[in-house]
């Protein structure tokens, strides 16, 4: 038996039995135990080989395979529940933009960094940058894509601005480092690639970015800037 088929062998084994001892189990006949008379010497003899009825598979391998089996069964189901703009009857396009890239943005595919400008819940003017990605990572967005909450800059977003109040806050992201002291506005350095992004309306946003409006009766002004990383990883 090759390589191939050894692996195959195990495989149907390893979804055959919930364990190894059912496995073992299964290679004990009836004729076995009524002369070993105990069941753990005979799944011992078969587990090294001396006894059994079929294939032979060691115990680190059938264990080894049923945790990778488990594990890529989890990081499936896991994707599918990350998800949360699935389903959702969305009708504003700036939910419909999120959703476009919500898939892309949890794995590494896309950066998006979402401009929002609208008014808080005391009636101030706020705007602000969001590293769509890392608040993925960090919040739950079925609020926002249910239509519970609107999604709004916070001060511990990458660019926080009150209109009203004149406060101002700056933070790097895990995926962005801000520039805040560039003489022709605001930049942002994506990690990963080292590419500005520029989030200037009159300049370009630079490599691999794009900037699109977003028209949206939900917010006074929405822009999402979307960078695609060139870095082989």
């Amino acid at each position: 038996m090759d390589h191939e088929e050894g692996l195959k062998a195990v495989d149907n084994i390893v979804t055959q039995f919930n364990t190894y001892e059912d496995f073992l189990d299964s290679q004990i006949t009836a004729v076995d135990l009524y002369y070993l008379e105990d069941e753990t010497l005979a799944r011992q003899l078969v587990e090294l080989g001396h006894r059994g009825t079929g294939e032979r598979v060691k115990r680190k391998d059938f264990e080894a395979r049923k945790a990778s089996i488990e594990i890529a069964r989890l990081a499936e189901r896991a994707q599918k529940k990350t998800l949360t703009s699935a389903g959702k009857d969305l009708q504003d396009n700036f939910l419909m933009a999120l959703a476009m890239r919500e898939e892309d943005n949890r794995n590494g595919k896309l950066s998006s960094v979402i401009f929002i400008r609208d008014r808080n819940s005391h009636g101030q003017e706020i705007s602000g940058y969001i590293d769509y990605a890392h608040r993925l990572k960090t919040e739950d967005f079925e609020v926002y894509f249910s239509g519970k909450k609107r999604l709004l800059p916070r001060p511990k977003d990458m660019s926080f601005y009150n209109w009203d109040t004149n406060i101002a806050v700056c933070n790097s992201s895990p995926n962005y480092q801000v520039i805040a002291d560039n003489p022709e506005g605001l930049l942002f350095k994506f990690k990963r690639d080292r590419k500005i992004l520029n989030v200037d309306p009159k300049a370009q946003p630079g490599d691999n970015s794009t900037r699109i409006p977003i028209p949206t009766e939900l917010y006074i002004q929405a822009v999402i800037f979307d960078h695609i990383s060139r870095r082989k990883t």
